[in-house]
C-alpha cells in the first residue's frame, strides 16, 4: 500500500515539474538577451527536492543540519540507541490468538512510537542526565523490520569522566541484588556470542567480529582522545558476573554498554555510549534503504531524479506502516534555518520554457533571497550590522520574503525591541572549486552587516577586484611565500614549460589566495619559449589550463588570452577535430579493402546511416575474434577523416584502450566510478559545459 502512496507523490513531482527547468539567474538572463528560442535546452529538471522526506537531498540536508549543532554545541554527550523489543507485554497483549509479532507491524509500529516519546520526554524533560541543550534522532529499520532510532544528546552540562561508571555501564548486574536488570541485560545487551562459539554470526567479517568483541577487561573506565572511551569490564576474578546463553558462559566481555534506569525503564536493547569526538554524528542520518547491486546505464535528454530514487528503493512492511501513520522519521531541536548564498545575479530561478510573460517578469524581478533580504536588513536595522549573516536567524524570522524581528524570546542587553531564540542559521555549503562564491561564503561569516556584494569585498576603504583577493588583507586566507619560493627556485632550474606546468597545478589544486601578483611576477618567465608562437591562434597557456582542470584563466582571477576564441577553449571539441586527415585517409585505403563481405555490410550500413542523418542505433553481435573492433577503428577513422566528431567509448579501461581514441563511459559522460554509493548516479553534465557542446 505504502508503495503506492510514495509513487503517486512521486508522479505528481514528476508530472507537475515535467517543463521546470532551474538555473542561475545570470544564465537566464543572458539566454534571453541572447534571445535563445529553445529554452528548454537551458538549466537541469528539478524533480525530487529535499522537501521529499527520504530523498538525497533530504538526508544530506539533515546531515549538514547535524553538523550545524556541531559547529555550535560542540561535539555531543551521548549516542544512544534505542532499539524495538517485540517481546514487550504492550505488543503481545494487542495480539490476537495464533498472531506473532512479525504478523502485526501497525501494532509494533504505534508501540514504539509512544516508547520514543516517553523516552525522549524522559531524557529532555525529566533531565534524566542533566539538562539538554540539543537533541536529534533518526529512525531506521533493521533487515528483519524491527525499528530503531539513533539519538544525539547535547548536555548544557558535560559529563565529566570521573561520572561515566555512574551513567553508563558495561557490565552484569549482581543477580541477587537486582535480578530483574540482570534478566533485562542478559536478554538484550549481551553480544553474540560470535568467533570461536559462533563462526556463522551476522557480525562477523573476515574471521573477526566487525563490532570488536569480545572487549577487553579492564578494572578501571578510560577515556581516550578520539573515538568512544573503554568501559570498566572486570574479570570475574575480580568482582564480575557471568551469564549463561545456550550453553555459553559469557563474562563482560560481551555486555554491549547501557544506562540501568532506561533498560530497566524500557526492557529493550538501549545502548548508550559517551561521545569522545563528532564520529557519531555519522550514524544519524545515513541512508540506510539500499537497492540490488546493480548499475542502469541509458541515454536521456533530461536527469530523472524520479526514476533513479525509485529503482533503488526498499521499502519493509515496519516502515510502510511507519510512513502510512506519518510518524516522524526524523526529530531535532532547536531548528535550523538554512541561508542562501551565490554571486551577484547568481540566485537560483525555477521557470517554464512555455510561459514568456512570467520569463519576462522574472528577468525584470529577480527572486528576493536570504541573502538579498540580508543586505536589505543591514541597510535599515543597526542591530543586524553587528550580526554575521549566519547570526540571523536568532534574532530574525523569514517571512514575506523578508527578515523581520523575533516576538518571542530572551531580551538582548542594549538592543530594546530585540529578542533571541534557539533557532540557528546554516549557510548552504560551497565547492571549492566554485572559487568565487566559495570565498563570498567565507567573507559572509566573517563580515558583519554587510549592506551588498560591493560593500563585501571592500576593505579598508579599498574595492577589490574578487572575493578571493578580499579575503587576503583580512587575513582569511594563508601566507603564500612557500609558493613564491617555490616558482622562484623552478625558475632558475626548470624550463618554461614546466614552470607553467607547476603554475597550472598550484592554481588548479593548491587555492592560491593571490594567482595574479604571482602570474604578474612570472609572466615573463612563464612566456620565455612561446614569442615565436604569437602568430598562432591558440595560447598553450590557457590550453594548458584547460587540459588539467577543464577552466579557463578568467575561472582563477588571471586576465584572459586575447586570440582565445569560445570555441578554442572547448578543448573536447578541438581534441575531436584535430586528428590528422592525411594520416587517417592512408589508415582507411590501407584496410579498408580487407574487410570481408559481413564486415563491409555492417561498414557501408552504418555509414549510409551517418550520412543519411538518420539517427539509428546499430547493434553489432559476434563472437570474440571475429573483427568487431576492427570494423569500429574503421569507421571512426572514416568519420574523422572529414572531422566529423565520433566518440569511442567502452565500459572497461581494457576495452577502451582497443579503440582509437577511446575512453570509459565513466570518463566521457561524467559517471560516478560507485554506481550504488552515491546519492544521485547520473551523468554530471551540465547543458551550459564543453563537454556539453561536443555531444
Amino acid at each position: 500500500m505504502y508503495a503506492k502512496i510514495e509513487t503517486e507523490r512521486l508522479n505528481f513531482i514528476k508530472n507537475n515539474q515535467m517543463q521546470l527547468r532551474a538555473d542561475n539567474y545570470i544564465h537566464l538572463r543572458d539566454a534571453i538577451g541572447r534571445q535563445d528560442t529553445d529554452l528548454t535546452h537551458l538549466g537541469q529538471m528539478v524533480v525530487l527536492p529535499s522537501s521529499f522526506t527520504g530523498s538525497p537531498r533530504y538526508m544530506h540536508e539533515k546531515t549538514q543540519d547535524a553538523m550545524t549543532y556541531v559547529r555550535h554545541y560542540g561535539r555531543p554527550d551521548l549516542f544512544i540507541t534505542f532499539t524495538c523489543n517485540p517481546r514487550w507485554k504492550e505488543v503481545s497483549n494487542a495480539l490476537l490468538s495464533e498472531q506473532k509479532s512479525y504478523d502485526r507491524h501497525d501494532i509494533i509500529a504505534r508501540i514504539f512510537h509512544l516508547k520514543v516519546k516517553t523516552l525522549m520526554k524522559l531524557l529532555t524533560k525529566g533531565n534524566l542526565f542533566g539538562e539538554v541543550q540539543c537533541f536529534m534522532y533518526s529512525v531506521e529499520w533493521q533487515k528483519r523490520g524491527l525499528p530503531h532510532i539513533h539519538i544525539l544528546l547535547w548536555l548544557k552540562q558535560r559529563i565529566s569522566p570521573d561520572k561515566l561508571d555512574c551513567i553508563i555501564s558495561a557490565e552484569i548486574p549482581d543477580p541477587e541484588k537486582d535480578s530483574l536488570l540482570y534478566d533485562i541485560i542478559k536478554a538484550n545487551m549481551i553480544h553474540g556470542p560470535c568467533g570461536n562459539s559462533n563462526n556463522r554470526s551476522p557480525c562477523m567479517e573476515s574471521g573477526s567480529c566487525s563490532k570488536k568483541y569480545p572487549r577487553p577487561f579492564i578494572q578501571e573506565t578510560q577515556t581516550g582522545d578520539d573515538g568512544y572511551p573503554k568501559y570498566r569490564r572486570r574479570a570475574p576474578e575480580n568482582g564480575g558476573f557471568t551469564v549463561e546463553i545456550n550453553g555459553n558462559t559469557l563474562d563482560n566481555r560481551w555486555v554491549v554498554p547501557y544506562n540501568p534506569v532506561l533498560s530497566r525503564t524500557f526492557g529493550a536493547h538501549i545502548n548508550v555510549e559517551y561521545c569522545n569526538s563528532v564520529k557519531s554524528i555519522k550514524y544519524i542520518c545515513k541512508y540506510i534503504t539500499k537497492g540490488s547491486d546493480q548499475a542502469a546505464f541509458g541515454f536521456e535528454n533530461d536527469n530523472d531524479e524520479v526514476k533513479l530514487y525509485e529503482s533503488g528503493r526498499y521499502i519493509s512492511s515496519s516502515e510502510a506502516v511507519w510512513r502510512i501513520l506519518a510518524f516522524p522519521i526524523h526529530e531535532r531541536f532547536p531548528t535550523v534555518f538554512h541561508l542562501s548564498v551565490h554571486l551577484e545575479n547568481g540566485q537560483r530561478v525555477y521557470f517554464n520554457p512555455n510561459g514568456s510573460s512570467r520569463l519576462t517578469d522574472m528577468i525584470n524581478n529577480p527572486p528576493k533571497t536570504t541573502l538579498l533580504a540580508f543586505f536589505d536588513l543591514c541597510k535599515t536595522d543597526d542591530f543586524a550590522k553587528t550580526l554575521l549573516y549566519v547570526d540571523v536567524p536568532s534574532y530574525y524570522v523569514w517571512k514575506n520574503n523578508r527578515f523581520e524581528r523575533r516576538k518571542r524570546g530572551i531580551n538582548v542587553n542594549g538592543w530594546p525591541g530585540i529578542k533571541r531564540d534557539q533557532a540557528l542559521g546554516r549557510v548552504y555549503t560551497i565547492h571549492p572549486n566554485n572559487t568565487e562564491c566559495y570565498y563570498l561564503r567565507l567573507l559572509l561569516h566573517e563580515v558583519r552587516g554587510p549592506t551588498s556584494f560591493l560593500k563585501l569585498k571592500t576593505v579598508n576603504g579599498t574595492i577589490q577586484p574578487t572575493y578571493q583577493t578580499a579575503c587576503k588583507p583580512l587575513g582569511l586566507l594563508e601566507d603564500e611565500r612557500h609558493w613564491d619560493t617555490t616558482m622562484e627556485e623552478t625558475v632558475l632550474c626548470g624550463s618554461p614549460f614546466k614552470l607553467r606546468e607547476l603554475f597550472a597545478i598550484m592554481l588548479i589544486f593548491c587555492q592560491l589566495s593571490d594567482a595574479l601578483s604571482l602570474w604578474e611576477k612570472y609572466k615573463d618567465s612563464l612566456s620565455e619559449d612561446i614569442r615565436h608562437r604569437v602568430e598562432l591562434d591558440i595560447q598553450p597557456e590557457n590550453i594548458l589550463f584547460l587540459s588539467l582542470g577543464g577552466t579557463s584563466l578568467q575561472h582563477y582571477g588571471l586576465p584572459q588570452p586575447s586570440r582565445c576564441g569560445a570555441v578554442l577553449q572547448n578543448k573536447d571539441y578541438l581534441r575531436e577535430i584535430n586528428y590528422d586527415s592525411n594520416i587517417l585517409a592512408q589508415y582507411i585505403h590501407f584496410y579498408e579493402h580487407l574487410l570481408n563481405n559481413e564486415q563491409s555490410y555492417v561498414y557501408n550500413k552504418i555509414l549510409e546511416g551517418i550520412e543519411k542523418n538518420t539517427g539509428q542505433t546499430f547493434f553489432l553481435d559476434a563472437p570474440g575474434g571475429t573483427g568487431k573492433t576492427f570494423v569500429i577503428n574503421i569507421l571512426l577513422a572514416t568519420v574523422r577523416k572529414d572531422h566529423g566528431i565520433a566518440l569511442a567509448v567502452a565500459s572497461s579501461g581494457i576495452a577502451a584502450t582497443l579503440l582509437e581514441g577511446g575512453k570509459t563511459a565513466h570518463s566521457v559522460f561524467k559517471l560516478p566510478l560507485n554506481l550504488t554509493r552515491v546519492e544521485t548516479p547520473m551523468c554530471n553534465i551540465s547543458k551550459q559545459s564543453t563537454s556539453s557542446k561536443r555531444l
